[in-house]
């Protein structure tokens, strides 16, 4: 217990010091979703990887649309089947989905790697700029997550206004 009392007496000697000198101590924050959305970097990122994949994408759509395609035929022509023929095509329909369903995963997954490393590249740019920001005005800490923040202490409008001049 005298432990435990200890620390909150060392905690709020600590907190009355950093009181007293909170005139000096700069804070700002920095939204990373919102660098994400607006600087130039992150909608190139976008563009990239949209261009990247608009190929494949389109190729796994008409695939999907050929499979429900084939699935509304197999539907219609099912009672004029005969019973061999219906299996037949049963069989063809779950393998065509089985395979749309592993290159539809596949996709994601490659596009979901991709959009990680451009996500990457756009923050560590972005931590640099703050990084720059941060030294030329000062601040003592940036902090990018936060469950509440004043907005006078939001500096990403200046972050991205310095990513998107700088290139």
């Amino acid at each position: 217990m005298k432990y435990l009392t200890r620390h909150c007496v060392v905690l709020m000697f600590g907190l009355l010091a950093l009181g007293a000198q909170a005139q000096e101590f700069k804070v700002g924050f920095v939204n990373t979703d919102r660098i994400f959305r607006e600087a130039n970097t992150a909608k190139a990122a976008q563009a990239k990887l949209e261009q990247e994949f608009a190929k494949r994408e389109k190729e796994l759509n008409d695939l999907g649309n050929a499979l429900k395609n084939a699935s509304d035929k197999f539907e219609r022509e099912a009672p004029t089947l005969s019973e061999n023929q219906r299996g037949q095509r049963q069989k063809a329909l779950i393998d065509q989905d089985r395979d749309f369903q592993r290159k539809r995963r596949e996709f994601q997954e490659d596009l979901n790697a991709r959009k990680n490393e451009e996500l990457q590249q756009v923050l560590d740019r972005a931590n640099r700029v703050v990084k720059q920001v941060a030294e030329a005005e000062k601040y003592d800490v940036v902090l990018q997550e936060a469950v509440y923040i004043n907005p006078k202490y939001d500096i990403t409008d200046k972050v991205i206004k310095a990513l998107n001049a700088s290139r």
